[in-house]
């Protein structure tokens, strides 16, 4: 029972760094990366679809990215889905390519990444240390577990917690040095 309550944690804790890890990929740092676009749904054929579905998907060079529909007809459909996406980029058309110039960043929106970096980051310290709290919570409630052991198990679950704070910490650092650099 035991092992079962830690490996359910130690899973519980992968999943939050690896939500933490998707949603760093999708912050803007001033350089052309396609999981920016990942969160963009478009109306195809009565039903949202992923962008990724409909068109092709290239970074062109550091700065600009483009997207080829296959299907000609929902490029201002795409248009609309990157406008309200609120991703800060202004699409271009030219009736057949989408372009996005991604522009570079200011002083003030890199402070404003900088402090969305950090909710996020808080937000997956949080869903680390609930983790932690269920299983504590389950390993305290088992019977006939002797106290030392269930000193040992709670200090190894705290030890899974330090593991992972330390790799969140370690991504929102690289992150927000990708973020200041000019």
């Amino acid at each position: 029972m035991l092992e079962e309550i830690y490996n359910d944690a130690d899973a519980s804790m992968k999943q939050a760094v690896a939500a933490f890890e998707r949603e760093l990929n999708r912050l803007r740092t001033g350089r052309a990366n396609l999981n920016m676009l990942d969160g963009i749904r478009v109306p195809y054929y009565g039903t949202l679809t992923a962008l990724n579905q409909v068109a092709a998907l290239n970074v062109a060079d550091p700065r600009l990215i483009t997207i080829k529909p296959w299907d000609k007809s929902v490029l201002t459909e795409i248009e609309k889905a990157i406008v309200s996406s609120n991703l800060g980029i202004t699409p271009g058309n030219d009736g057949e390519i989408i372009r996005l110039p991604i522009p570079p960043l200011t002083g003030e929106r890199r402070k404003e990444l900088v402090k969305q970096l950090k909710r996020q980051t808080e937000d997956a310290r949080v869903a680390v240390r609930n983790a932690r709290r269920d299983a504590n919570a389950l390993i305290k409630e088992l019977d006939g577990v002797p106290e030392d052991q269930m000193h040992r198990e709670l200090k190894q679950v705290q030890d899974l917690t330090d593991e992972a704070i330390t790799k969140l910490e370690k991504l929102a650092e690289s992150k927000e040095a990708e973020i200041l650099q000019i």
